[in-house]
């Protein structure tokens, strides 16, 4: 711009005093001329975007990275860690029997992992943990390189490890079935022997970020064309994960080189923006037009090679991130053109005798103070997707995820009763048990979510339609567990027929299904309204799908 500005401006003020023979016009036009508007004014604009940015929890790393992430147009994802938790977390307790009770296999399993690092020994105590089991410090612990770790807890002899190792060369059917489910599910396993005996199997997922689904929907609200997920894990997880995410493309079983390759080929459609949180992502990072880290699990690496840091663990604010940086573009293109057309009509004025040097030098004064005060209206807050909850709300919600977490273990009773059943003992005792349980905490907790979480939830998303599956899949959970009672009620006052063990178990699976989809119904449409590691002010505050 300075090639053109200058050389424009002395043609100018050289033609003042040659039409007009008055050497002072030509001052005046030298004056008046100012570049502030470009010089100030764009960096101001630029380093508010930055600031703003940062206020919100995320790391620009230069107003060049504000630039190129507000012209981003494809976004790529890696899988674990950013899409994923990247912890596993237990779902489910297999017994070895219908004899062995799930429970006590965990509290013995978790009692030997407490003096484990293992990051699967970390995931079955806290799983333990959330149950209420009272665990025991265990004795003569031994590791077995490659098989697992042995060790006694109280008086029984308890060994946490491969398959091979619990139950050796011959797999009986439940081994057998834990494996087809793990194969199925993406799942990890890990097995179980007390005192000498096979006594069930654990079965470990990396479980979906709640707010990732929102955080897609809203990064298409904000102008992102194509969203994919590079991953190096299998296709089968790597599609099931992507669907339920709602991304547009999967490419699995991905090395560095590969997600390298997918970049290039992206960058011919546009600037792209890759995320991701692990060592292996590092080049891939370095690679895209805009690299994203997430500072708050991710490896160093990853945020050296970054050009933005996510420093809070929510997805969606990279969505905001955009906003702001376009915002910011956007407003520093207002204070250049309105600053420099000023001046331009300015240097006219002088050209023509209007505006006297002492006057120029003031308007000259004016103008930049006017482009500069465009500018900083990049550091102002801009309507993004933040969602204000008030720090009561943002308390009941996190006691009534609390309570969500601990009746998990419920919900995968049901499956563990439906699959034990059978048709040829017809014991309906563990039917009994679990509807005892369905009644005395999981109804009082979806009764609880009713009156307490659905309200505030409303609240938050401007209106009861918002809530309303939430609140119509509430009413079926009682249904079905009503069906359940009156059933049991049926078959205690008559002989069991294996028929009727069929539809027992029909029943079973059905609330099952309901209620593992309603948990994903309030993780991803409730929970993850619930502010991570920022203090936004008054109030806490969370993330909404709502483009400026």
């Amino acid at each position: 711009f300075a090639v053109v500005f200058v050389p424009l401006t002395l043609v100018l003020a050289g033609a003042a005093w040659a039409l007009s023979g008055d050497p002072v016009r030509a001052v005046a036009v030298l004056v008046v001329a100012t570049p502030c508007p470009l010089l100030l004014a764009a960096p101001i604009a630029i380093m508010s975007g930055l600031s703003r940015a940062a206020h919100i929890g995320v790391v620009v790393k230069g107003g060049g990275a504000l630039e190129r992430l507000a012209a981003g147009r494809v976004m790529l994802f890696d899988k674990t860690g950013t899409l994923t938790q990247g912890q596993p977390t237990l779902s489910d307790v297999v017994p070895a029997g219908a004899h062995v009770d799930p429970d006590e296999v965990l509290r013995l399993a978790a009692s030997l992992d407490q003096v484990s690092p293992h990051v699967l020994a970390s995931s079955i105590v806290t799983a333990a943990t959330r149950r209420g089991l009272r665990l025991e410090m265990p004795e003569e612990v031994h590791e077995e390189h490659g098989c697992g770790l042995r060790g006694r807890v109280g008086s029984r002899e308890v060994r946490v490890g491969k398959a091979a190792w619990i139950v050796g060369d011959v797999q009986p059917a439940w081994v057998r079935q834990v494996r087809r489910r793990a194969d199925l599910d993406g799942s990890l396993t890990v097995f179980v022997a007390v005192d000498g005996e096979p006594a069930g199997a654990f079965l470990l997922e990396d479980p979906i970020r709640p707010d990732a689904p929102r955080m897609v929907r809203a990064l298409r609200e904000v102008g992102i064309s194509r969203v994919m997920l590079v991953t190096g894990d299998r296709a089968d997880i790597a599609d099931a994960v992507g669907r339920i995410v709602g991304v547009d493309t999967v490419l699995a079983e991905c090395d560095p080189a590969d997600k390298l390759a997918a970049i290039e080929l992206e960058e011919e459609h546009g600037c792209t923006i890759m995320v991701g949180d692990g060592i292996n992502d590092a080049p891939a990072l370095a690679a895209a037009g805009v690299g994203v880290a997430l500072a708050s699990r991710g490896a160093t690496a990853s945020s050296e090679a970054a050009d933005v840091v996510l420093t809070v663990d929510r997805l969606d604010a990279l969505a905001d991130a955009i906003l702001i940086a376009r915002r910011s573009k956007r407003v520093a293109l207002q204070a250049v053109l309105v600053g420099m057309g000023l001046s331009f009509v300015a240097m006219v004025a002088a050209a023509l005798g209007l505006l006297p040097p002492a006057i120029g030098a003031v308007t000259q004064e004016v103008i930049d103070v006017l482009a500069i005060g465009i500018a900083l209206r990049a550091v102002l807050p801009s309507k993004v997707h933040t969602i204000a909850m008030p720090p009561a709300d943002v308390a009941v919600a996190r006691a009534l995820k609390a309570e969500h977490d601990a009746v998990l273990a419920v919900v995968e009773q049901i499956r563990a009763v439906a699959d034990t059943l059978s048709t040829r003992d017809s014991d309906l005792m563990p039917a009994h048990e679990l509807l005892e349980r369905l009644e005395g905490e999981l109804l009082p907790h979806e009764r609880a979510d009713e009156a307490q979480l659905v309200p505030l939830v409303a609240r938050a998303l401007g209106g009861s339609n918002a809530t309303a599956a939430m609140s119509r899949t509430h009413a079926e959970i009682e249904h079905q567990v009503g069906r359940l009672r009156r059933l049991l009620t049926d078959l205690d006052n008559d002989s069991v027929q294996p028929e009727d063990v069929v539809e027992l178990r029909r029943v079973l699976y059905g609330l099952y299904a309901v209620l593992r989809l309603h948990n994903a119904q309030e993780e991803e449409g409730a929970f993850s309204l619930i502010p991570v590691g920022l203090d936004h002010g008054p109030g806490d505050t969370s993330r909404r799908g709502a483009s400026e």
